[in-house]
């Protein structure tokens, strides 16, 4: 009766979360024969009725790729779609809408009586969050042994995800926010409540968000999730990839080093016509936008920067350096020795 009740309720989910990104955005259908080719091949044509997570429990060990968007998430994820047991696949786009809809829940207390009195329980809502998201990930691409999502505000709701997944693990992708924030701007890349025409609005919304992820992140603990720099990435590929499939308890595979040579191949890497990192990500790995940013700031919000963007320096991102020496990387501060730190330099933290 349970289960029931959580599919039932994952179903009244997936149809608001649906109903929520068709509304915000134009969507393109894939083919039938991909919607459904994992449930022909793995659940067999007599168990057509079962759905595709009773094969997957909750304590699945399942990969999340997040970040601020323009970070590295799609090198990210095609890097580790090429290793021969993780599949990732395109963004789902509707899975950190939904979990943004939970928080929604959680945080009104107008809402959270009417749950209760309804008896939808958090158990209840958990249950069936957990039902849909393994529904979504497990469906919308091939099989493999490990499966990743990787949609980059989703690791905003890290947290609350490390709860009803206890085995997964998460990949936080950081990078210079001023990088980011030019490339965001460079490329028009809309984000909700961003003023793409204010390098400062931008910074300071950058820095924020990405506090609330890093912070989820060294709460989670270092068996559960990585940070990544997107400058150590490209710098040193391989170093960094072995020191990532160690921590996802993987066995080391060549290819990830080589993921252009597998996009559009069977059990390779599948590319999105409508993500604006397509055209980049067809490349082999390269250094070639570590500092395109240099030049492009307003002087008066580069001489601010410490102050708009305090994530910066905690990120071990030198706020005075432009570019800052991407070869040296300094230390990430952790939660505990922030205020420390932040003292020492002199540099105010936004209330």
């Amino acid at each position: 009766m349970r289960n029931r009740s959580s599919l039932l309720l994952g179903c009244v989910l997936l149809c608001s979360a649906s109903l929520l990104y068709l509304g915000m955005s134009g969507i393109e259908c894939p083919p039938k024969s991909h919607r459904y080719r994992w449930m022909e091949l793995n659940l067999g044509s007599a168990n057509h009725s079962s759905t595709l997570t009773e094969h997957f429990p909750e304590d699945t060990p399942l990969i999340f790729i997040g970040g601020f968007p323009r970070s590295g998430t799609t090198l990210m994820r095609v890097m580790l779609d090429a290793h021969n047991a993780v599949r990732c696949g395109e963004e789902t786009r509707v899975i950190p809408r939904l979990l943004a809809m939970r928080a929604t829940w959680s945080r009104s207390v107008k809402e959270r009586i009417r749950l209760d009195e309804a008896g939808v329980t958090d158990q209840v809502l958990d249950s069936a969050v957990r039902a849909f998201l393994l529904e979504v990930i497990v469906g919308h691409g091939e099989p493999a042994p490990r499966l990743c999502n990787k949609d980059p505000f989703a690791l905003k709701s890290l947290s609350y995800l490390s709860r009803i997944f206890p085995k997964a693990k998460f990949v936080l992708m950081l990078r210079d926010g001023r990088a980011t924030v030019h490339s965001m701007i460079s490329r028009k890349v809309t984000i909700s409540g961003f003023d793409l025409t204010s390098y400062r609005d931008c910074l300071t919304k950058w820095s924020s968000a990405v506090e609330t992820m890093f912070s989820q992140c060294q709460a989670a603990g270092e068996s559960r999730c990585l940070p990544v720099r997107y400058e150590q990435l490209v710098l040193h590929s391989e170093e960094e990839m072995r020191k990532l499939l160690h921590f996802l308890e993987l066995q080391w595979d060549p290819s990830v080093l080589h993921h252009e040579e597998l996009i559009g191949k069977a059990g390779g890497v599948s590319l999105s016509k409508v993500e604006r990192s397509t055209d980049q990500v067809i490349k082999p790995v390269n250094t070639d936008a570590l500092s395109k940013w240099v030049g492009h700031i307003p002087s008066d919000v580069i001489s601010d920067m410490a102050e708009i963007a305090p994530m910066l320096a905690r990120l071990g991102y030198n706020p005075h350096d432009n570019p800052p020496d991407y070869t040296k990387p300094e230390p990430m501060v952790s939660p505990l020795n922030n205020s420390q730190n932040l003292k020492a330099t002199e540099t105010p933290h936004p209330s």
